[in-house]
């Protein structure tokens, strides 16, 4: 099966997520690099993430949403994913 980036997000899924990152982490008045930092992710690739550049994977949204005081399933609705 061949793997599926962030080239291939037609529906905008990533992009949504991304922007549902980083306006949880702005209401929070968390710098991107304070964020990563607390979910133990490179900024540079937190960036990404939140560019939508990037196909996170389930794992790294539990630590964001971790780090975030918040669940997984909250990152998504706020995404309405």
């Amino acid at each position: 099966m061949a793997r599926i980036s962030a080239l291939q997000d037609n529906d905008g899924s990533l992009l949504r997520l991304g922007e549902a990152i980083r306006a949880r982490r702005r209401a929070l008045d968390l710098s991107q690099e304070a964020l990563a930092d607390a979910a133990g992710i490179d900024r540079s690739h937190m960036g990404k993430i939140e560019r939508g550049e990037r196909n996170v994977t389930f794992l790294n949204i539990a630590r964001i949403a971790t780090a975030m005081g918040c669940r997984p399933s909250e990152l998504l609705a706020d995404a309405e994913l």
